[in-house]
């Protein structure tokens, strides 16, 4: 019983100790001078960096959706127009480049396959290089 007693002293000690030498280090177990601590002096915002109020660029219009103007569907046998979403490299577009719905850029990807797979599309630009 006494044995008990002494291993639970021994324990409580060591735990004392360690929380001893934590609070010579620092006091805090080590969590000062963190990434939110301020550290760093604040650079601002997006108005400081010379950029327009507001934060639109000039001149840029939303691009419109060509297949949904042209009441059209993506289709693997228009060659000439898949090869106007892909990039000189035979990659597709992203839409953020085509400006086409996300439903239209799925179909379109879809059909860029398709007819990569019937060799009407090249899947590299390997035959431009040399």
């Amino acid at each position: 019983m006494s044995e008990e007693r002494d291993r639970g002293q021994s324990r409580q000690g060591s735990s004392e100790r360690r929380s001893s030498q934590n609070r010579d280090r620092g006091g805090d177990g080590g969590r000062s001078g963190g990434r939110f601590s301020g550290g760093r002096p604040d650079r601002g915002g997006r108005q400081d960096r010379g950029g327009r109020p507001g934060g639109r660029k000039k001149g840029r219009r939303r691009k419109e959706d060509y297949f949904a103007a042209n009441n059209v569907v993506p289709d693997y046998k228009d060659v000439e127009t898949l090869r106007r979403f892909m990039t000189d490299r035979a990659k597709i577009r992203p839409r953020r480049q085509t400006g086409l719905s996300a439903k239209n850029q799925r179909l379109l990807a879809r059909q860029i396959k398709r007819a990569r797979h019937l060799a009407l599309l090249p899947f590299t630009d390997e035959h431009n290089r040399s």
